[in-house]
C-alpha cells in the first residue's frame, strides 16, 4: 500500500513523500491515521537529527516518519492480534514504549525512531512492540482529534500523579496532589495550563482551592470564559484567576488566598521562567510540592530554591516530562465520558502539506496546539483567522468555531473531513 508521509532525513531535512509500505507480518497491524497534533518534541527531533537520542543514526538512508500525537482507524490486523483488534477500530498510541527491541533500544518511539510508524502519515505499519507493551490503545470517542490530544493530556495527568507528600516521622511518600487541598497553577492559561485546569476541576481527586495565574488579562479572561468560576464551584472547587503582574498580587496575596494564609499544598509551574519558579517556591506551605512541568530548552536553566524551607518545612520539588500508558488510558476514558475537553489546547488547524513548515517553525508560531489532518490539503490556519479567509470551507468552519465559543469541535472536524480537498 502506498502512503504519503513526512519523513526525517537529517537536521532540518523533512520531506513529504509518497512511498510503498511493506506488507504487514503476522505480528503487525496496518492502520490509517486521521489526525496528529504537532509537539515541540517533534521540532527538537527535526532540528537535531541524529543528535537526538531517539533518532537512529541511519536516517539519511532509512528515514523515519515524524509525529507522535495521533489517532486513526485500524485497517488490517496480523493473525497474532486478531483476537484483540479488528478492522475499523479507532485507536490512539502511547509513544513511550520503554522497550529494548526498537531501533534505538529503550528510547525507541513512534514519531522518532521508526521507518513505518509516525503521526504525520496517511497509513502506517504498527510494529509488534507497540502491542506487546500495551501501547495501542482503543478509543471510542466522538472525534479523532481528541484521541490525538490524549498524549499531551496524559502528560498533564502524569504531573498530578507525580506530586507527593510526606508524613512527619515516616519515610513513605504519599503520591498525588492533596485531595481537598490548595493547588496553584502558575503561568497557567496557555494550552497545557488550560488542560490542567480542566483536569483539576473534573478529576475525582481534586483540590478544594485552585488558583490560576498569568500576567496577561486577555488570556486570563479567555480562560475564565472557558472554565468558569461557577462550573468549578459546581464540581466542588473554588477557582480564582489572578494577574500577578498587577500591583499587590504577588507572593503575599497568593498565600493569603489559602486557608490561614499558610501556603499551597501543590504548585505547578507551566512556564520555564526563573521568577515563576521562585514565586512557586515562595508560596509553598508546609510539605508543599512544586511540580516543574514546563520543560526548558536551555540545558543550563536554573532558579533559586529556599533550602531553609526544604529542611524545616519539608518543601520539595518534582519534575515530569510525560505521562505513562495508564495516564493516557485515564485521559481517553475521561474524554469518552465527557469529563475532559482538550479542545481548549487547539489554536491552529492544517493538512499534511502544512506539517514541514509548521514543525520547523513551531517555536515562532504563537498559540497552542497545531492540529493536522493527514488526508487533506490545507495550509496551517489559526482558528481566530478563519473568518478572514476566502472560500466557503473557511467561512463555514469559522461559523462552527464561533458557535463553540471559539474552540475546535467534533462538528468542525466532521465538516472539514467531508469538505476539504484531499491531498
Amino acid at each position: 500500500m502506498k502512503t504519503k508521509a513526512v519523513r526525517l532525513y537529517g537536521e532540518k531535512d523533512l520531506r513529504l513523500e509518497e512511498f510503498e509500505l511493506p506488507a504487514i507480518k503476522e505480528d503487525e497491524i496496518l492502520a490509517k491515521i486521521v489526525s496528529d497534533s504537532i509537539c515541540m518534541s517533534s521540532y527538537k527531533a527535526a532540528t537535531q537529527g541524529i543528535k537526538h537520542k531517539r533518532v537512529p543514526n541511519n536516517v539519511a538512508d532509512e528515514p523515519i516518519i515524524i509525529g507522535h500525537e495521533f489517532c486513526g482507524e485500524i485497517v488490517e490486523v496480523g493473525s497474532k492480534w486478531a483476537d484483540q483488534f479488528k478492522s475499523g477500530d479507532k485507536f490512539s498510541i502511547q509513544p513511550a514504549l520503554v522497550d529494548e527491541g526498537g531501533p534505538v533500544g529503550v528510547l525507541s518511539a513512534p514519531g522518532y525512531s521508526y521507518q513505518y510508524i509516525g503521526g504525520d502519515a496517511q497509513y502506517i505499519v504498527i510494529p509488534e512492540e507497540v502491542m506487546r507493551n500495551d501501547c495501542l490503545l482503543p478509543y471510542s470517542g466522538e472525534a479523532f482529534y481528541l484521541g490525538s490530544l490524549a498524549e499531551p493530556m496524559s502528560c498533564i495527568v502524569g504531573g498530578f500523579h507525580a506530586n507527593y507528600h510526606t508524613t512527619p516521622g515516616s519515610y513513605v511518600h504519599k503520591m498525588e496532589i492533596v485531595e481537598g487541598g490548595a493547588c496553584a497553577i502558575l503561568a497557567g492559561v496557555g494550552p497545557m495550563g488550560l488542560g490542567a485546569i480542566d483536569y483539576a476541576i473534573h478529576v475525582d481527586r481534586k483540590p478544594a482551592l485552585l488558583v490560576v495565574t498569568d500576567i496577561d488579562n486577555a488570556r486570563l479572561e479567555r480562560a475564565a470564559s472557558i472554565f468558569t468560576v461557577e462550573e468549578a464551584k459546581a464540581n466542588g472547587v473554588e477557582l480564582i484567576y489572578v494577574n500577578t503582574a498587577e500591583e499587590g498580587k504577588g507572593v503575599d496575596y497568593l498565600k493569603s488566598l489559602t486557608p490561614k494564609g499558610e501556603g499551597f499544598d501543590d504548585v505547578f509551574v507551566y512556564a520555564p521562567v526563573g521568577p515563576v519558579v521562585e514565586q512557586a517556591d515562595a508560596i509553598l506551605g508546609f510539605d508543599g510540592c512544586l511540580n516543574f512541568f514546563a520543560g526548558p530548552t536551555n540545558p543550563e536553566f536554573s532558579a533559586k530554591f529556599n533550602f531553609y524551607n526544604v529542611h524545616y518545612a519539608a518543601t520539595h520539588v518534582v519534575g515530569t516530562s510525560g505521562g505513562n500508558t495508564d495516564d493516557m488510558k485515564e485521559s481517553l476514558k475521561m474524554m469518552e465520558e465527557g469529563k475532559l475537553n482538550p479542545s481548549v489546547m487547539i489554536t491552529h488547524v492544517g493538512g499534511l502539506d502544512a506539517v514541514i513548515e509548521t514543525t520547523l517553525n513551531l517555536p515562532s508560531i504563537p498559540g497552542g496546539k497545531k492540529l493536522v489532518y493527514n488526508n487533506i490539503s490545507m495550509p496551517l490556519v489559526a482558528l481566530a483567522d478563519l473568518k478572514s479567509m476566502e472560500g466557503e470551507l473557511y467561512q463555514k468552519l469559522a461559523e462552527i468555531v464561533e458557535r463553540h465559543n471559539g474552540l475546535w469541535s467534533p462538528e468542525a472536524e466532521k465538516y472539514l473531513l467531508a469538505n476539504a480537498p484531499q491531498i
